[in-house]
């Protein structure tokens, strides 16, 4: 009786859903896809680019075209995708030190970053390589303002302006920094028009100053990428949105092409920059992981909407709201109990392709700084653009549920989660 119930409440979702919601995003899917592809026949993509070149990878034409394909796809003048690359916080780090020099400010403009950006900019720890340690100075404020109660729990607007003080740091800033994910915070994620005003009204104020937008979960969930709104350069994860669910490791930076290569020189040395690096005979899996990545990003926003209606017709806060545009994979569930986020993870790591026989308990993984209970039976290990889930043990006990390569996985997770919860 109780599977039963759970599943008719799914169809009665899945009504509502198609209505409006899913047809969104399937408008999205098809001009990103489009892009895609337009991508690809710009550059002639063959066979003889499936290739790699051993040692230095001097004169690597695959690696050159990939590189130029993810450029277009993702709207940008160019792009350095790399395999060496091992994670979005290394995307990111790369793409932090190749804008800032010593004695130069950075300002985050959406509040404190994700955590494990944390030791990166030298907000926590005291690590030599960090950004504070080589004299790079850091602020930071945010643009989001909760709602009061009266508009629902877990609400946020984004302001419309800067107010004095911001402008004042704006025009000392060299780089300004948003993060367009919510990382473990209540807040939304932006949305291309919010990022395209933000990024306007500061340009206005410091016309000297870089925009880089830390862009992991992001990808394709919006028509268009930040880099057609302004942003300097973007980064992320190619084991999220852009891998597709198949390419293995790496990451990429992209945007105005000097700053790409500075890039470059980070990742590799100054004077090799983007023209060495073994491919591993890889390419054909990161052109291929691209072409999929649109369809793949369209079946987990269409599970996290599913997810999010069900999830607040059982009386939970969520953000976003299921009707609400999103701008990244993520699904916030505010569990409001420990015990309750743990399960939560223990359910749907059972229910993985990849060690569902493992228990998932709370643990302190590096970069973090609170215990955090992790679910994710990955055919990549880490990819959260497969179906995973994982959240801090600190109030308000919200689980980050994520990605979804196949619409049905989330929604049978979904079904046995909130069966799980009834039993209780």
């Amino acid at each position: 009786m109780l599977t039963s119930t759970v599943r008719n409440l799914i169809e009665e979702a899945e009504a509502a859903l198609s209505q409006e919601v899913w047809k969104r995003q399937d408008a999205v899917y098809y001009q990103t896809f489009e892009r895609v592809l337009n991508a690809f026949a710009k550059h002639k993509v063959g066979e003889e680019h499936f290739l790699s070149v051993t040692g230095y990878g001097h004169d690597d034409l695959g690696r050159e075209t990939t590189d130029a394909v993810f450029a277009d796809a993702l709207q940008a003048e160019a792009a350095l995708v790399r395999l060496q690359i091992v994670s979005g916080t290394h995307a990111l780090s790369i793409g932090l030190n190749g804008c800032l020099r010593p004695g130069e400010r950075m300002l985050s403009i959406t509040g404190r970053p994700y955590d494990t950006l944390e030791e990166v900019i030298g907000l926590r720890g005291n690590n030599r390589q960090s950004l504070a340690a080589k004299g790079i100075t850091y602020d930071e404020f945010s643009v989001f303002r909760e709602l009061p109660p009266d508009n629902g729990p877990g609400r946020f607007m984004v302001r419309d302006a800067f107010t004095e003080q911001e402008a004042e740091q704006i025009a000392q800033a060299n780089l300004i920094f948003i993060q367009r994910s919510r990382g473990y915070s209540i807040r939304p994620s932006l949305t291309l028009p919010q990022l395209e005003n933000l990024i306007r009204q500061a340009k206005q104020i410091n016309p000297n100053t870089n925009v880089m937008v830390d862009n992991c979960y992001g990808e394709f969930t919006q028509k268009i990428e930040p880099t057609a709104v302004g942003a300097d350069l973007i980064a992320g994860s190619l084991i999220k949105n852009p891998g597709g669910g198949i390419v293995p490791t790496g990451g990429y930076v992209a945007g105005r092409a000097d700053l790409v290569a500075s890039c470059a020189d980070v990742l590799t040395c100054p004077g090799v920059g983007a023209e060495g690096g073994y491919t591993f005979n890889l390419t054909r899996v990161l052109l291929q992981g691209l072409y999929l990545a649109p369809g793949v990003v369209k079946e987990a926003l269409r599970g996290m909407t599913l997810a999010a209606k069900l999830f607040e017709e059982a009386g939970y806060d969520t953000t976003p709201h299921w009707t609400d545009s999103r701008s990244d994979i993520i699904q916030i569930l505010t569990l409001r109990s420990p015990d309750k986020l743990v399960k939560f993870c223990q359910v749907l790591q059972s229910l993985s392709p990849i060690n569902s026989h493992i228990v998932p308990i709370p643990a302190n993984p590096p970069g973090y700084a609170d215990e955090v209970v992790m679910a994710g039976g990955t055919f990549i290990d880490g990819s959260t653009l497969e179906l995973s889930a994982d959240g801090p043990l600190r109030s308000p006990y919200a689980v980050y549920l994520q990605g979804g390569l196949t619409y049905a996985h989330t929604r049978l997770a979904v079904q046995r989660i909130l069966e799980t919860f009834q039993a209780l």
